[in-house]
């Protein structure tokens, strides 16, 4: 194959993966539109064609509106400043994560990269070897009395996994090496018995806090969103097809007086339990908010991470992943932006 044929080839494929992200993000979003209409009436159509209109001028682009349109219709009022979570995708990750950012999926490489007790890591299975948190590769007949020596479950997640996919609860009955290798490669994580508070809302899944933050082109680190995931009753872990979540106030660690379901509905309280949100403080929030900033610090090339973390029985940070790819900023940007507005990334170029 000529290298000209190969590289149409290339340009093609290309083309097509990109009319298809774009055209999903318009399916999702349009969906979500309607979910918001039908919760809380018909957007104002003024608003809506600011969203229009700001994308093709600022973005440069009419696909891009989708997105902008959902943060409009949710907040009755147009703000300027909203990036659009394709925009995010297809030109912001890109940009300013590139494959600095991949490497988050790969789990094994944590403890490698943090060198930090705030991940509740307790071995690694990778390429067919089982390894300790230190990367010294153990036999399979030890790693059962390695992962179990302080949890009597434990989490296996899969590589890249994302949503609540790819999450698996073992305990010494249930657990064997042949079921890992089959799984793939992946972390061992010990089991979190969460902080009282958060155990109120429901007891099974353990709640996330899912933070955003950044590295500005003079290199300082910050948080620019925040909240709170929490699981359905009979959930073992928080999926998002039903989760609950509740923004966070960035300065105060309360959560705001809604959440809101899956399906964009607002809601004063945890469904199952019919716990309320108002006048609730995050246990532990200053914890949490120094421990995110100094973990992204040491991977500053990475600019934009989204944290997945919880506080224990014990009030201790437990950071459950990160991710460096395309971490969700929707919802912030519904809820609490334009979160990213002085960055300037609407000038960023696609790569």
């Amino acid at each position: 194959m000529s290298f000209e044929i190969e590289s149409r080839l290339r340009q093609s494929a290309k083309k097509v993966a990109r009319y298809k992200f774009h055209r999903d993000h318009a399916v999702q979003a349009a969906r979500v539109l309607k979910l918001l209409e039908k919760h809380y009436g018909r957007a104002d159509p003024s608003i809506l064609s600011l969203a229009d209109t700001y994308a093709r001028d600022v973005f440069g682009d009419a696909l891009y509106a989708p997105w902008l349109r959902v943060y409009a219709a949710f907040s009755g009022t147009f703000k300027e400043g909203w990036i659009p979570d394709n925009y995010y995708g297809g030109v912001v990750v890109p940009s300013m994560q590139g494959w600095y950012g991949k490497i988050s999926a790969l789990k094994p490489l944590t403890r490698l990269i943090f060198d930090s007790d705030a991940f509740p890591d307790m071995a690694y299975f990778a390429n067919g070897l089982f390894l300790t948190t230190q990367n010294v590769v153990v036999s399979e007949r030890a790693i059962e009395d390695i992962v179990f020596r302080q949890s009597e479950k434990i989490v296996f997640k899969l590589d890249g996994t994302r949503q609540g996919k790819g999450v698996f609860i073992f305990d010494r009955n249930t657990f064997s090496v042949d079921a890992i290798k089959v799984l793939g490669n992946g972390v061992m994580q010990r089991f979190i018995r969460q902080h009282q508070l958060l155990d109120s809302f429901a007891s099974k899944p353990v709640a996330t806090l899912r933070f955003t933050t950044v590295v500005d082109d003079a290199g300082a680190v910050s948080i620019r969103a925040c909240f709170l995931r929490l699981g359905r009753a009979e959930d073992t872990h928080v999926h998002t097809a039903s989760e609950v979540c509740v923004p966070v106030d960035l300065s105060t660690g309360e959560l705001f007086r809604e959440g809101y379901l899956s399906d964009w509905c607002a809601t004063a309280a945890h469904p199952d339990s019919g716990v309320g949100f108002f006048g609730v403080v995050i246990p532990a929030f200053s914890k949490c908010v120094h421990t995110v900033l100094e973990l992204h610090k040491k991977v500053p090339f990475a600019r934009c991470i989204g944290w997945d973390l919880t506080v224990d029985a014990d009030e201790n940070v437990q950071v459950m992943e990160w991710n460096g790819e395309h971490n969700d900023v929707k919802f912030g940007e519904a809820t609490q932006g334009p979160c990213f507005s002085d960055l300037k990334w609407e000038r960023l170029k696609p790569v």
